[in-house]
């Protein structure tokens, strides 16, 4: 992997961690968790997704979409098992 494509791969994770915890309220992790959060969140969309037959498309956007929702349904899991939603 270059170096731009671990950055880009930061600031998608950065972007998606920010907007899940921004639409599961009351998740805001801090900067580096919130990054973590959507790095995974990457990973479980990209991979969920297709699995449910739904492609969004190529592009930076559509891999911020996919990220958002891996990583909502991170914190939606993570909030089942810490019911005050916070760590």
């Amino acid at each position: 992997m270059s170096g731009e494509s671990i950055l880009v791969i930061l600031l998608v994770g950065l972007i998606a961690g920010w907007l899940a915890g921004q639409i599961v309220r009351g998740t805001g992790f801090g900067l580096i968790a919130d990054m973590c959060i959507g790095i995974v969140g990457a990973l479980i969309g990209s991979w969920l997704l297709p699995q449910l037959g739904i492609h969004i498309g190529g592009g930076i956007i559509s891999a911020i979409i996919v990220a958002t929702i891996g990583a909502v349904l991170l914190l939606i899991v993570l909030r089942l098992f810490h019911r005050r939603g916070r760590w």
